[in-house]
C-alpha cells in the first residue's frame, strides 16, 4: 500500500512538473510573439517608423514627430489592444468553466452588449451624443456605468435561465435573446443621433479602439489588472467546475454562490474592456480554446496563457486595421469576428 501509493504521488509529482514545464514553455514563447506583435505595432503605420528610429525615439533622441507618433498615438492604443485583449480572454474562460458550455463568450452572452447600452445613453445623456469630444470626467466615469451595464446583463441572464438549477443550454440561449435586445436597443437609440454621431457611435460599438489615449488606460487600467488578479487567484474554483456540481458539491464548494463570483468577475472584465473599445465579440469564445490546446484544461495555466492569446488577437488586429485600408480604418471587431465565426461555427458542428 504504502509503496502503491509512494508510485503513484511520484507518477502525479511528475505530471505536474511536465505540465508546469510546458506552461513556461508555452508562456514564454506567447511573450515573444506578444512582444513581436507590440515592436511591428509601434513601427508601422500612416508614419512609417524603422526599427532604429523607434529604438532612438525610446531612449529620448527621436524627433519631436516621431515622440508625438509613438508616445501620444500609438502606445496608449497598444496598452488599451492588451488590456481588452486579456481582459476579453480571461472573461471567456471563466465562463465557459462556470456554465460548462464551450461557446461561452461575453460578447455572445450579452453582456459586453448590456455595457454597450449604458454607456451610449451616458453619453448620448451628459454630452449632447458626441462620443469623441467627451471630457475627461466622462471619461474615468464612463467605466463605471459600463460595469454598471454588465452586471445588469449578467444578472438579467443569470435570473432567467434559472429555473431549479443552470443548464448550460439554457444559460446560452438566454444569453443570445439579451443580446440580440441590447443590440436593438443601441440601434434605437442610434437613431436620435445626427449623421456624424451616428457613424462614430456606430463605430466604437463595433468595436474600435481608434482615439484611445491615456486618460482611457488610466481609466480602465487598474480595475482590469486586479479582476485579472482575482480571476488567477480563483482558478481553483473553476477547475472544480469540470467536474460538475454535485461533485462540487461534495468537495465543500458553495457552487452557485462561488459561480455568481466568478460571473461577477466575468461580467467586470467585460465590461470595462466594453467600455473602452466597445463591443469586440469571440475573442473570450477563441482564445480560451487556444489556450486550452496548448496547456490542457487546468485553469491555474490556461487563464494566464488565455490572457497572453487574447492580448495577440486583439493587437494583431488592430495592426490590420490600421494599415490593411489606410489611411482609412475598418472596425476592429469586423476583423476579430472573421477570425472568431469560423471557429464559432466549427465548435457548434463538433458539438
Amino acid at each position: 500500500m504504502s509503496e502503491g501509493r509512494t508510485a503513484g504521488d511520484t507518477g502525479r509529482d511528475i505530471g505536474r512538473r511536465r505540465r508546469f514545464r510546458r506552461f513556461l514553455l508555452v508562456a514564454g514563447a506567447l511573450l515573444v510573439v506578444l512582444l513581436g506583435a507590440v515592436t511591428l505595432s509601434m513601427t508601422v503605420g500612416t508614419f512609417g517608423m524603422t526599427l532604429p528610429d523607434l529604438l532612438g525615439t525610446l531612449a529620448g533622441t527621436g524627433s519631436r514627430q516621431q515622440e508625438i507618433a509613438l508616445y501620444t498615438i500609438r502606445v496608449p492604443r497598444i496598452l488599451i489592444a492588451l488590456l481588452v485583449g486579456g481582459a476579453l480572454a480571461v472573461s471567456g474562460a471563466i465562463l465557459q468553466s462556470v456554465t460548462r458550455n464551450d461557446l461561452a463568450d461575453p460578447g455572445i452572452l450579452g453582456i459586453s452588449s448590456g455595457a454597450a447600452l449604458f454607456v451610449v445613453v451616458y453619453i448620448y445623456l451628459t454630452n449632447g451624443g458626441n462620443y469623441y469630444s467627451v471630457p475627461t470626467l466622462t471619461i474615468f466615469t464612463m467605466p463605471l456605468i459600463a460595469l454598471a451595464g454588465g452586471l445588469v446583463a449578467a444578472l438579467l441572464i443569470y435570473t432567467l435561465a434559472w429555473r431549479r438549477g443552470m443548464k448550460p443550454t439554457r444559460l446560452l440561449l438566454m444569453g443570445i435573446a439579451v443580446n440580440a435586445a441590447f443590440a436593438a436597443l443601441i440601434v434605437m437609440l442610434q437613431i436620435s443621433f445626427d449623421v456624424k454621431d451616428f457613424n462614430r457611435v456606430l463605430m466604437w460599438t463595433m468595436g474600435s479602439i481608434w482615439g484611445a489615449n491615456q486618460s482611457y488606460v488610466l481609466a480602465v487600467g487598474p480595475a482590469l489588472l486586479l479582476l485579472v488578479g482575482l480571476a488567477i487567484y480563483q482558478s481553483r474554483y473553476l477547475d472544480v467546475y469540470t467536474l460538475g456540481d454535485e461533485t462540487a458539491e461534495e468537495l465543500g464548494v458553495n457552487v452557485e454562490r462561488r459561480r455568481r463570483g466568478l460571473i461577477a468577475i466575468a461580467a467586470g472584465l467585460a465590461a470595462l474592456a466594453t467600455a473602452v473599445a466597445g463591443s469586440i465579440a469571440f475573442v473570450g469564445l477563441v482564445a480560451p480554446h487556444i489556450a486550452r490546446r496548448l496547456v490542457g484544461p487546468q485553469h491555474r495555466y490556461l487563464l494566464p496563457v488565455s490572457l497572453f492569446v487574447g492580448m495577440v488577437l486583439v493587437v494583431t488586429g488592430d495592426i490590420i486595421v490600421r494599415n490593411l485600408f489606410a489611411p482609412i480604418e475598418i472596425h476592429l471587431g469586423i476583423v476579430i469576428s472573421l477570425i472568431g465565426v469560423p471557429y464559432f461555427m466549427y465548435l457548434l458542428l463538433k458539438r
